[in-house]
């Protein structure tokens, strides 16, 4: 709907939906801390003249940060949803 309109969605598409936006957003996020360190880690070298030792450093900073950041990621996903039997409590 074009405009101001209001969409209407049942609670289980809309959980969906952000299940979708959480999944996609744990890619973005290792891929830009793996990308951002390794390129800071070239730079440095170039700029440091030293071989490949900043580059390899940062590389491996970088995947350490971005698997970090994607439990973090899960683990808040988790805590979002309430587990069936205290679903069914309440």
């Amino acid at each position: 709907m074009i405009g101001g309109g209001t969409i209407l969605m049942d609670k289980e598409t809309k959980k969906s939906l952000i299940r979708v936006a959480n999944i996609s957003s744990m890619g973005i996020a290792l891929g830009i801390t793996i990308f951002g360190c390794f390129f800071l880690g070239h730079y440095l070298d170039r700029k440091l003249g030293t071989e490949n030792f900043f580059t390899f450093f940062f590389l491996l900073l970088g995947i350490a940060a971005g698997f970090k950041n994607i439990y973090g990621l899960i683990k808040r996903s988790l805590e979002d949803e309430k587990p069936v039997d205290q679903k069914d409590k309440s």
